[in-house]
């Protein structure tokens, strides 16, 4: 059967489907076509925004505000009547409206006199005695003992703990997780083995509270860039909240197998130096 021939002046009829690209594409002309919200994709839109202000600082104010009035819950009853405000404004003003955040301020001022106190000649006296008493209750000594030595270890300020965030191989070859240096091997467990160790702590998500001690090789280690606030705010978030790469242009997209130059040169200038003169 013979093709009917268009007649000049004709219009072709149009597709009923156009093509995918002309679609992607937005038309003939090349330009992406913005797509239209509704109201309520809009609404949406604009709901998400608000969330995205408004929880931060929602959950920041409930945190603070449970942290006060758990203080001032247990503080301020222990506070003579003579001694408090409150008492003095419900007189004058005929009603108690209590001054929140009371208790918290009460607690720093002791907590501050009681180390000018210990800092003193009398003060590590009397400090020494309550130690040496403490230390010969049985159960008590080692509570006290482990508390003392860990939060002396992580609020020295010479010390290295959790100042550093570092990629390490786990649970298995091929597989990276993000840990923080808490220190360098010594003792019995780097005895035992002949690779040069560090101490790390590998958080658990969404609670970084809990967690692992590894005891790595130092070549094994990768060491990140990113502070130690930022890559627990990745362990928090699951990986959703991701901070950039602050590294130099040339060295991004390079892979890196170890950590054992970058150890020394940001931990132990010392070493490094030695090991280059060798």
């Amino acid at each position: 059967m013979a093709k009917k021939k268009r007649r000049t002046g004709d219009v072709e009829p149009a597709a009923e489907n156009p093509p995918a690209d002309d679609r992607a594409s937005g038309g003939e002309d090349g330009k992406p076509r913005l797509k239209t919200l509704t109201f309520f994709g809009r609404l949406r839109a604009y709901f998400l925004a608000g969330v995205l202000v408004t929880a931060p600082l929602a959950i920041t104010v409930a945190l603070a505000t449970w942290l006060i009035d758990f203080v001032d819950s247990r503080v301020v009853p222990l506070i003579p009547q003579k001694y408090n405000p409150d008492f003095y404004l419900k007189e004058y003003l005929g009603y108690e409206i209590g001054l929140p955040g009371l208790g918290l301020i009460v607690l720093i001022v002791f907590i501050t006199l009681v180390g000018a106190l210990t800092a003193g000649f009398l003060g590590r006296i009397v400090l020494r005695f309550y130690e040496d008493m403490l230390n010969r209750m049985p159960v008590i000594r080692s509570v006290y003992g482990a508390t003392k030595q860990i939060l002396e270890t992580v609020l020295k300020h010479q010390s290295g703990a959790f100042r550093q965030a570092v990629l390490v191989e786990y649970p298995r070859r091929g597989m990276w997780a993000v840990a923080f240096i808490t220190g360098r091997t010594e003792g019995e467990v780097q005895n035992l083995i002949a690779d040069d160790l560090i101490n790390v702590f590998l958080p658990t998500t969404p609670n970084p509270t809990s967690g692992f001690l590894l005891f790595v090789p130092k070549e094994d280690l990768i060491i990140l860039d990113m502070s130690v606030e930022e890559a627990i705010k990745m362990v928090i978030s699951a990986g959703i909240v991701t901070p950039p790469d602050r590294r130099p242009e040339v060295v991004k997209g390079k892979p890196v197998s170890g950590s054992n130059e970058t150890w020394e040169q940001r931990y132990e200038p010392s070493a490094a130096t030695n090991r280059t003169e060798e």
